[in-house]
Order: structure tokens, then sequence, then C-alpha cells
């Protein structure tokens, strides 16, 4: 059922909007933002009809142009944290136009973090989350009375504690596949409440300023009630990148290989780094697709157009994943040349986020939330990997 939004209102949630894009149906969304705000980061969607127009310049009402111009569809002005949207929402009414406010603007939307749990041939619950916001995910991984977070957000730690009892779980360990450059992790948060810290050993050789509670090395196993981790070093994105396989079934692989791209290489080392980096990461690949075709790929990010499996999660098995990807049957300097073509822009204060992850810079929940709005980035141009139609 398409969720409506109901513009005898003056708001909609985040949660609303979400659910009504989700369904596919249309949504015309005027951006109050200012524009060199709004080009870096937006709500995207297959059905949303976009326009963009600082708040600044309809002040004094609506002009005409503005008016003729506006998106079709139940109209939901987005602004940064709702205040200002909310004063167009009225200029529109007084211009005879139906229009809500987004809830706390982008700040809400950044808030939105989604649960879904996946569909494998597991004894464990292994469950994904979804911040669409960025397309960050993570994982729990909850078997009896012992549960597991990877790749956490600083954002959202209580979430993982209370998933985790709400499966008669305590939470017993949290793990970082890497050094990640787009969000800051939940790691050091967890580890103060008493959640084993666990980082792979080449991601703490980068030069943590701590020491983890448990160092990873590859072939090394985590063991979560019954179910076993396999821990396989997986470089090319960065030098620790690390996956996980989940008892031979799902490959939790960071950054390294996603259901839809591969990894961007220039993240640790720069540009000067990235064709080295790149052809790691070809080797690493090679190595993932000598598994069993059938795994389930289970990446730490999602773009906008990335397919969901039938079980509602960003995940897809190694076949289909091979399948849409020409690039992994690439030679290695092909690999390479494609990878390193139109690279896209770095994520946001990466250089910060990273700095704060290896533990070198003290960073608090407001301030990491601040500096993760945007687009996370880090995957390789789309563009050149696919197969061909």
């Amino acid at each position: 059922m398409t969720t409506a939004i109901d513009t005898t209102t003056d708001t909609v949630t985040p949660e609303r909007l979400r659910e009504r894009l989700r369904a596919g149906a249309p949504v015309g969304v005027l951006d109050v933002r200012a524009p060199e705000t709004a080009e870096k980061w937006r709500i995207n969607g297959g059905s949303i009809e976009y326009l963009n127009v600082p708040y600044y310049e309809l002040l004094d009402g609506m002009p005409e142009s503005v008016l003729t111009a506006l998106p079709e569809g139940p109209l939901v002005v987005v602004c940064a944290k709702g205040d200002s949207s909310e004063l167009i929402v009225e200029q529109l009414a007084d211009a005879g136009v139906d229009a809500v406010s987004l809830e706390r603007g982008m700040r809400g939307w950044a808030d939105l973090y989604e649960y879904a749990e996946l569909d494998v041939g597991t004894d464990a619950t292994v469950a994904q989350y979804h911040r669409p916001s960025s397309g960050c995910l993570g994982y729990l991984i909850a078997d009896g009375e012992e549960a597991i977070v990877v790749d956490p957000l600083l954002a959202f730690v209580d979430a993982y504690e209370q998933d985790a009892r709400a499966f008669g779980a305590d939470l017993i360990g949290a793990v970082d596949t890497h050094v990640h450059a787009d969000h800051v992790s939940g790691l050091r948060e967890l580890s103060a409440r008493g959640v084993e810290r666990m980082l792979p050993a080449a991601a703490v050789a980068r030069g943590t300023a701590f020491e983890p509670d448990r160092t990873l090395a590859d072939g090394e196993a985590i063991t979560v009630g019954e179910t076993t981790l396999e821990v396989l070093r997986t470089p090319g994105h960065t030098s620790g990148m690390t996956s996980l396989l989940v008892d031979g079934e799902v490959l939790l692989t960071g950054d390294g290989l996603f259901v839809d791209s591969v990894a961007r290489p220039d993240l640790e080392d720069g540009d000067d780094g990235a064709p080295e980096a790149a052809r790691q990461l070809y080797d690493t690949l090679q190595e993932l697709l000598g598994l069993d075709e059938g795994i389930v790929v289970a990446p730490a990010h999602a773009s906008d157009g990335t397919p969901r499996r039938d079980d509602g999660t960003f995940t897809a098995t190694l076949r289909t994943v091979r399948e849409r990807l020409a690039v992994l049957d690439a030679d290695r300097e092909t690999f390479v040349e494609r990878v390193l073509a139109d690279m896209p822009p770095r994520p946001a204060n990466y250089e910060t986020i990273i700095d704060t992850n290896l533990g070198r810079a003290d960073t608090d929940q407001t301030e990491a939330l601040t500096m993760e709005l945007g687009p996370n980035n880090c995957a390789a141009s789309a563009g050149g990997l696919e197969a061909d139609d």
C-alpha cells in the first residue's frame, strides 16, 4: 500500500516520506537550502521531481516563475533543520498551494535507520541496518544469548544494544571491517559500554591511537553463540580492509565489494597510491570470486540505485554480482583503468573522519552527525563497471 502524504497538515515525518519513496509513489521536493549545499547532498529517488530554490529568494512571497515550476505530486519542502521550510510552507499556502515541511529537515532525514533481516541459510539472525541519507550499511549477527555488530555508526549505538536485547542476547562484540572514511565509528563508544572492540590487524597498523580489545588476523574466527565468522583479509579499498564470512553463507565485504560496484582505491594513499591499491583490489576480488557463487554478498554501502534482494536487503549472491559487473572479468590492467576512471568526489570531511576513527581526534555524537552529512562516495563510479545491456 502506498503511504499517503497528508497535505492538510503542516509537516511530514522522515519515516512517512521514506515509506512513500520506497513504494515508488510520486513526490515533489522543493529544496530551499543554498544551491551549493543542495548540490552536494539531497534526497534522491526515482519517483522524485526536484526543484531547488533558496529560501531567501522566497521570503517576500512566491514568484510566479517558481509557482509555475513547482514539482508535481504531493509537495514536500526541505531545508536543513525544518525551520525555514515551515516558513516557506506558509508562503505557499498564501499562494494557494498545498505543501508540507519535512520534520527536522535534512537533519531528520539523516536520523533515519532501517532494519531488515537477511533470508539466508544460517541458524543465526543476520540483520542489515541501512541509513538512507548516506547509504551506510551495518550488520547485527545474533545467535542464542550473544550478538555482535559489524561496521557500527556512532550515531546509532543505542539501536544495536536495544536490538540485541530484543533477541534476548548480550552485545558482546563490535567490529569495523576497516578504518572508515565516511562515518564516525561506534566502536569507541561501544567499548566504553563494555562491548569487546575488534579491529583488523592491518587497520591497527595504519597507526591507531588506541589498542583494540582484540586484533583480528587473516584466517582467525569470531564466535557468536554457535555461529562462526571467518576473518578474510581483503585489501584494496584500504590496506586493512577485511571481510567476514558468516557460517560460509554470508560475506560481509565492508567497502571492498558492493552488489553493484567495487571499492574506490584512493582514500588511504590518495591519487598517487590509487593505481597500486587498485591492483591490490583486483587480486582480492579474484580471490573472492573463487568462493561459492551462492554466497550472499553483504556490503557496507548502497547507493540510491542499488537494487534490493527479495528480503528487502541490499545484498546479492556472488553470482548475481559477477553478472552485474563486467569489470570483474576484465584483466588486471583493464580493471585498474576502469576503476580509476571518473572517480566520484571524496566523502565529505573524510580526513577528519579517518583521524577520528584512528583515535587521533575526539568527536561526540553531535559533531559526528554534522561531519557525516552528505553522500558516502566510497564506491568507484558505476560508469564502465556494469555488464553491457
